[in-house]
């Protein structure tokens, strides 16, 4: 099958396109045949070799953490998914780097797996699993957002962003987020009350007392300035030092848990229409197209996400 891989950490340069063998599955995995993936930070991130430490992977490295497809097969102990079945999912991260989803084929655990609604392309379902997921566990397990919360996005424009600001409107929050001023009428579309230019604009100086922050931009003390006491915060972005957790508020870090069951929450508020996909572009799977989106990720200019057509 056809894959990008990366043969060492590096730039761009480094993602090549290879033939690979098929995936061979556990017992409680399924083969999809890949329709669609997305380019997340992570990604880039991993190229250039910051998650060494926590993940010591074995050359070739094949990135990717979003998958949207067809079953073509199932494990021996799989109960709930068929051959023939649309659908997507943030898989694991496997321990030996071979298992990324910028692959025409993709094993996948069955309780990472979530039906794609028909009412949702393949694309904008390769949207969702990775950036998603994280707004979702964040906004709603971490942040406990209620109805009349007030909250504040740090980096709303970005993927996990943009679906954390309308999963906090859905739930009845007042929602500030911080942008660039040409991207304030889209987050405002989205449910944003309030956008705040952080080239302009200290959020300290327009907020305070608010209920809860979500930091996506590793501005952590921020964050904290505008949080009223007993309130929370939770970043994806840095890790909370001593004095920060030491405050009287609630600081923690957090990293994405992949979850069927919360993957199709998701995929129901979409086909509701209470959370919209916002696309930036679309790429191929091919060197050339993979290299332009690590690019266009890495430059941190997008709106909405990358994603990349496999089929």
């Amino acid at each position: 099958m056809k894959a990008i891989v990366i043969k060492e950490y590096g730039d761009i340069s480094n993602l090549q396109e290879v033939e690979l063998e098929m995936p061979v599955l556990a017992e409680d995995e399924v083969l999809v045949e890949n329709y669609a993936t997305s380019i997340n930070p992570i990604d880039w991130k991993a190229r250039l070799g910051y998650l060494k430490e926590m993940y010591p992977w074995k050359f070739p490295v094949v990135l990717g953490w979003d998958v949207a497809g067809v079953i073509v097969q199932v494990g021996n102990k799989v109960t709930n998914f068929k051959i023939g079945d649309k659908v997507f999912a943030r898989p694991d991260i496997y321990a030996d780097g071979s298992r990324g989803s910028y692959a025409e084929y993709v094993a996948v655990k069955e309780d990472k797996l979530a039906l794609k609604p028909d009412e949702i392309s393949f694309e904008d379902a390769a949207a969702v699993p990775l950036a998603g997921l994280t707004a979702f566990q964040v906004i709603v397990d971490r942040l406990r957002v209620k109805a009349g919360d007030k909250v504040l996005v740090q980096g709303g424009a970005g993927g996990v962003g943009l679906f954390a600001i309308q999963i906090a409107k859905h739930l009845g929050a007042y929602v500030a987020t911080t942008a660039s001023k040409q991207n304030h009428e889209l987050l405002k579309s989205l449910g944003a009350d309030e956008v705040i230019d952080y080239h302009e604009t200290k959020i300290g100086d327009v907020l305070n007392n608010y209920d809860a922050v979500f930091d996506t931009v590793n501005a952590i003390d921020d964050g904290l300035a505008i949080l009223q006491e007993k309130g929370r915060l939770v970043t994806i972005a840095g890790k909370p030092n001593e004095e920060q957790k030491a405050s009287s508020k609630e600081v923690s870090d957090w990293w994405l848990q992949p979850n069927g069951k919360q993957l199709k929450e998701l995929g129901n508020l979409i086909v509701e229409g209470k959370v919209k996909v916002v696309i930036d572009s679309l790429y191929p799977l091919t060197e050339k197209g993979v290299r332009e989106a690590h690019q266009r990720s890495q430059e941190g200019h997008a709106r909405g996400k990358l994603v990349i057509k496999v089929k």
